[in-house]
């Protein structure tokens, strides 16, 4: 399988010509320069060799009843730009997709481990369900409040469309950070540096506190992976 991952990789990673994000100020580990291609990928095919079943273990363990088959993807669809995330396919399957964006980007097989783990965990804590789940408790909520002071039926659907972002994006940030603690136990486990593979976020624009942002700040999630690590 890891073969294949590098070949598909390869052939995607050959035209990609995207520029890195903008970086932030103290970075939480040394930043080196791009790898070469070829590096790139094999570095990604070794990390998803490594990291694989070590997700799958921790996802047997803490989540029996789901499905801990992983399936590794590159998402070579346009304009995708540096990114990785978890889903579903008509199975029920668990995906992990890269963009190779993502995997020319990265400065060390650390930094794909803890991106592996972190997704992984998206799919062990049961993340997508519970944010459909917050997302109509949002727009029922919402919904009713609207209703309640008399809104006609266009007014009610647009507040339950604003219910369900508000519902959806407030858990997020807590998915996140759960997502950070559990990669950085796979991560570790499998034998890399999680503190090292936060790195990446130091490349990556700081959201803030920006209200209803679908990610917590870079120094709160940096703070989490610290705060794991001193207890494994």
């Amino acid at each position: 399988m890891s073969r294949l991952i590098a070949t598909l990789v390869l052939c995607a990673l050959s035209a990609c010509t995207m520029a890195p994000p903008p970086p932030v100020a103290a970075p939480v580990a040394p930043v080196g320069p791009r790898p070469p291609v070829r590096q790139a990928v094999a570095t990604f095919a070794d990390v998803v060799a490594q990291v694989e079943p070590v997700a799958e273990a921790e996802c047997r363990a803490r989540a029996p009843r789901l499905n801990c088959d992983f399936l590794l993807v590159v998402d070579t669809a346009p304009g995708q730009g540096i990114n990785a995330y978890q889903t579903l396919d008509r199975s029920g399957r668990p995906v992990i997709a890269f963009t190779p964006g993502l995997i020319a980007d990265a400065r060390s097989a650390d930094e794909i481990a803890f991106v592996l783990g972190h997704e992984a965990a998206h799919h062990i804590l049961g993340h997508i369900p519970r944010q459909g789940q917050s997302a109509l408790a949002g727009a029922l909520v919402m919904g009713a409040l609207a209703a309640a002071s008399g809104a006609d039926a266009d007014g009610v659907r647009t507040m339950q469309d604003i219910g369900a972002k508000v519902g959806a994006r407030t858990f997020s940030r807590d998915f996140e950070l759960e997502a950070d603690a559990l990669g950085t136990v796979i991560a570790h486990r499998a034998g890399y540096d999680a503190r090292r593979g936060a790195g990446f976020f130091a490349r990556l624009p700081d959201p803030g506190n920006r209200f209803l942002g679908s990610h917590p700040p870079n120094a709160q999630r940096i703070a989490t992976v610290e705060r794991v690590l001193a207890g494994l």
